[in-house]
């Protein structure tokens, strides 16, 4: 399996727009920004498009235009769905694996769009293109949102999504002793948001999961560039 971090900013994006914050100010004179997160997956010489984010078109042209066989979703923030469009007139539409809410409340905003509509359900795995794929719930307050694991060749990924730190116990036992954990993490230490993780909780959290490796995502402007385990848009990792 090979994941590549699309995007890892949140809804806002770095720099955001009219910010002459330092990281802002730092992404203009660099050219180095934080897309909406997304994630790509190949398998088996398959992409999966976990989050089809506003950025995609320019997300995908960054990875060489590659075919999407499959998009899953955790949830139905416009960060995370809203640039599903994109595939119009482009590709053949992709099915889009999600849970029952957010297949609906998506599916209502690209109706206009012909493709397959996958329900899964949290806690019971399917199989994409030799992947095993285990939704779970996690905590984003009001939105229904999951979380995904992806396992295949032993080797196991863990994706929290937009959650903050009351993720189910249930959740939690698929997170241990993972690969890679990409985990939210919004805003620095001092900062407390009632929908998502800071950067304490985050780390806290993966500290008591024990991957091998883990990352944080969905980050806002506000955060630090230099913060140890922050990821990067582009950022690969490849398991044989």
């Amino acid at each position: 399996m090979k994941f590549t971090l699309l995007g890892t900013g949140d809804a806002i994006g770095t720099p955001k727009i009219g910010c002459d914050c330092p990281q802002c100010t730092r992404a203009h004179k660099t050219g180095t920004g934080r897309l909406r997160t997304s994630i790509l997956i190949e398998n088996d010489g398959r992409h999966i498009l976990v989050d089809s984010s506003p950025d995609l078109r320019q997300q995908l042209l960054r990875s060489s235009s590659p075919h999407i066989d499959a998009v899953i979703w955790t949830h139905g923030h416009y960060d995370h769905f809203m640039g599903f469009g994109e595939f119009y007139r482009v590709q053949k539409v992709p099915p889009v694996y999600a849970a029952d809410p957010v297949l609906r409340y998506c599916g209502e905003t690209f109706r206009f769009l012909n493709f397959d509509r996958m329900p899964v359900e949290p806690y019971v795995p399917f199989d994409l293109f030799g992947i095993s794929v285990t939704p779970f719930l996690v905590k984003h307050p009001p939105a229904y949102t999951c979380g995904f694991v992806f396992e295949a060749g032993g080797v196991r990924v863990g994706y929290t999504s937009d959650t903050n730190r009351d993720i189910p116990q249930k959740s939690l036992a698929l997170l241990e002793n993972l690969d890679l954990l990409l985990l939210d993490a919004l805003v620095p230490s001092n900062i407390t948001i009632t929908k998502h993780m800071n950067y304490l909780d985050a780390c806290t959290l993966a500290e008591s999961l024990h991957p091998k490796e883990f990352r944080c995502i969905h980050i806002s402007h506000v955060m630090p560039w230099e913060y140890p385990h922050l990821a990067h848009d582009g950022e690969v990792f490849e398991f044989s």
